[in-house]
């Protein structure tokens, strides 16, 4: 059975190409930074899996690739990362490369993004340089170029969504007049996936999109007609790149940093070339949907709540740090602590509840949740609007509004939540099911002086809020 090494394995495409390459009888062997943040998707048998723990940026866990890989994806990307993601890259990509050519690895796919101007953004000038270094490499590599992609959990298909869902009228920048070529999530992991081992791919790249070039403005009203949903664009020519950015921001569950690379890339036209794209169609087979078919099959998606992955699950939208795995044992010492419990009346009742909060589902003591989400938003916090991917289940390293899911354990009656939002220390929000009451312990790990004042500040509200929490979780 040939290894196929997948690299962001926890990210928005990586996830879901877990199932495309084991369902094509290849054994899955999927990196992560931190193997406590992987979840196996539901339905894959054990030995077409293998995880392992792999940062690309340090060398010295590159040991754990196996020798004997067929073939490789490189999806790992930092557009919403720290300020000098195109360093982390170049060095993620030489590193990735070093450790390749000492696999026996045949064939290596990388999806990029669409670079078809003299003039880049720095996201797409930073895929570009990885793409240079990948070409480079002595194992044959392929390039996929992608636009915007249209799939429920697509940080730029969950942005139009936003903005068309929220805004019956939208005064927007002048880059909504920007062309570019969008594909549905469907069409790009049946090329990842089909392009795999094809020799006359190799040392080449290729741009794939569906046959339809929109406006960005063209994106929202098509987004609005499958809707049913009536909405005016007017476009305002003096909106700069900063405000751009801020605009996405508070309207949508977007992070600030993604804002901006995304505002970077949309003042840029992305139109593939149409030789390239027939190229890879004929090699291939694949015939991408329109965009209103794609649009369509991913409303389906939603609606039935078949959303497998999340741009908002992904490390890279959420802390800076390379693991989590020091937080997942709640600490007790130097800390300040909220402990209540109660007894329920039905323990899988209570776990519905439980592993329901958050998102659409909302947070027992709503109107003071929401109020400390927006203050969050105010200060650069990811607030409540990122939600969740599931409405019912919850999983290791899913985000969940402003928290990140550390422990879900629903047989075990166990969900431990870290803290996201912006606070001057560390908190943690544990449930636990035990002997008959649900436990609720809110923990918090103060930095320095500021910590503690904000503790004491906050300390009048959690009466309200924990005490009714952990009743309405227990009996409804």
């Amino acid at each position: 059975m040939k290894k196929i090494l997948l690299t962001g394995a926890t990210g928005y495409i990586g996830k879901r190409m877990i199932s495309v390459i084991t369902e094509q009888g290849y054994k899955a062997v999927c990196c992560s930074r931190d193997v406590t943040r992987f979840s196996k998707p539901q339905g894959i048998k054990d030995d077409l899996i293998e995880v392992i723990e792999v940062d690309f940026l340090k060398e010295e866990t590159l040991k754990n690739i196996p020798d004997d890989i067929s073939g490789a994806y490189y999806l790992m990307h930092s557009m919403s990362g720290s300020d000098d993601y195109e360093e982390s890259e170049k060095i993620c990509a030489k590193n990735f490369v070093s450790a390749i050519e000492k696999t026996s690895c045949e064939h290596i796919i990388y999806l990029s993004g669409l670079v078809n101007q003299k003039e880049l953004s720095k996201h797409l000038n930073s895929r570009f340089n990885v793409e240079k270094i990948l070409i480079e490499c002595k194992v044959p590599t392929t390039v996929l170029r992608a636009g915007i992609i249209i799939g429920s959990g697509s940080a730029s298909f969950e942005i139009v969504r936003d903005l068309v869902e929220k805004l019956p009228v939208m005064v927007t920048p002048k880059w909504l007049n920007t062309k570019c070529q969008p594909i549905g999530i469907a069409n790009v992991l049946d090329f990842l996936i089909f392009t795999l081992f094809k020799k006359e791919t190799y040392h080449k790249s290729f741009d794939i999109g569906c046959e339809d070039v929109l406006t960005y403005k063209e994106i929202l009203l098509g987004y609005a007609k499958v809707r049913g949903l009536k909405r005016s664009i007017f476009i305002l020519p003096v909106m700069t790149p900063k405000l751009s950015s801020y605009w996405l921001y508070f309207i949508t569950s977007t992070t600030y940093s993604l804002a901006s690379s995304l505002v970077g890339s949309m003042k840029i036209e992305v139109v593939c070339n149409q030789e390239s794209l027939d190229k890879i169609k004929k090699i291939t087979g694949v015939q991408p949907l329109s965009y209103e078919q794609a649009l369509q099959r991913t409303m389906a998606k939603i609606q039935a709540n078949e959303i497998r992955s999340s741009w908002k699950d992904s490390f890279i939208s959420s802390r800076n740090d390379s693991s989590l795995k020091e937080f997942i044992e709640v600490p007790h010492f130097g800390c300040f602590k909220d402990i209540r419990s109660y007894e329920y009346d039905d323990r899988e009742k209570c776990l519905d509840r439980v592993f329901g909060l958050g998102g659409s589902n909302g947070w027992y003591g709503q109107t003071l949740w929401k109020i400390r989400g927006y203050m969050d938003v105010m200060v650069g916090g990811p607030g409540l609007r990122r939600g969740r991917t599931h409405p019912t289940q919850l999983h290791e390293g899913d985000a969940l509004d402003f928290w990140r899911v550390l422990y879900a354990n629903r047989e075990e009656g166990k969900l431990i939540l870290f803290a996201e939002m912006r606070v001057p220390g560390e908190a943690w929000l544990m449930f636990k099911l035990y002997r008959g009451k649900l436990w609720q312990k809110a923990v918090f790990r103060p930095k320095g002086l500021l910590g503690r004042l904000y503790w004491y500040s906050v300390l009048p509200f959690h009466g309200v809020i924990f005490k009714g929490m952990v009743r309405k979780l227990a009996i409804g």
